[in-house]
């Protein structure tokens, strides 16, 4: 299912540019099949117990899906040459770490919800561990290292040599 990851900075163009195609045929599939699996259960098998917001989840889900799959799209988009070669292959969306991780990660997380919504519709609640990670990864990133970093024009104080020494002959006496 998932191909193996080569080391950072070792994949060629045509490389980054076929494992793209393969990943986006990929996220189309996963998105195809759970709202295959949703409507048909939702609004074919169980139409008459169908509500509002049975419909507003799926209009949710095809958002999320639609503006992370064009946000991938984006990221791997090809350029050509005139002649038909291949001068560039995109970002990699299979880059540890990159922003493609994360929108195959909504994507995801959302088809696996779409699923578990036709058992129980209070899955839908879990779609609030996107936001959650995205506040989290937010301050891990730069809120956090911003609010804790030490204002430029505070030179660290140079410590005199006497002092040190005057300090730690107390240190000594105490014991």
């Amino acid at each position: 299912m998932f191909q193996p990851k080569g080391k950072v900075g070792t994949k060629g163009k045509k490389q980054i540019y076929e494992e793209n195609e393969t990943t986006l045929k990929f996220y189309t599939r996963v998105i195809l099949g759970a709202n295959a699996i949703y409507t048909a259960l939702n609004l074919l098998v169980f139409y008459s117990s169908s509500t509002f917001w049975t419909w507003f989840a799926l209009v949710f889900a095809l958002a999320v899906y639609v503006g992370s799959y064009r946000s991938m799209t984006a990221m791997a988009k090809a350029v050509f040459g005139e002649d038909g070669s291949l001068l560039d292959g995109g970002i990699d969306l299979n880059m540890e770490q990159g922003m493609a991780e994360h929108l195959k990660d909504v994507i995801l997380l959302t088809a696996i919800l779409q699923v578990l919504s036709t058992i129980s519709s209070y899955s839908w609640y879990l779609w609030l561990l996107a936001p959650a990670r995205a506040m989290f990864l937010l301050w891990v990133n730069f809120l956090g290292p911003w609010f804790s970093a030490e204002t430029p024009g505070a030179a660290p104080e140079e410590v005199n040599e006497k002092r040190q020494r005057r300090q730690e002959r107390r240190q000594m006496k105490k014991f």
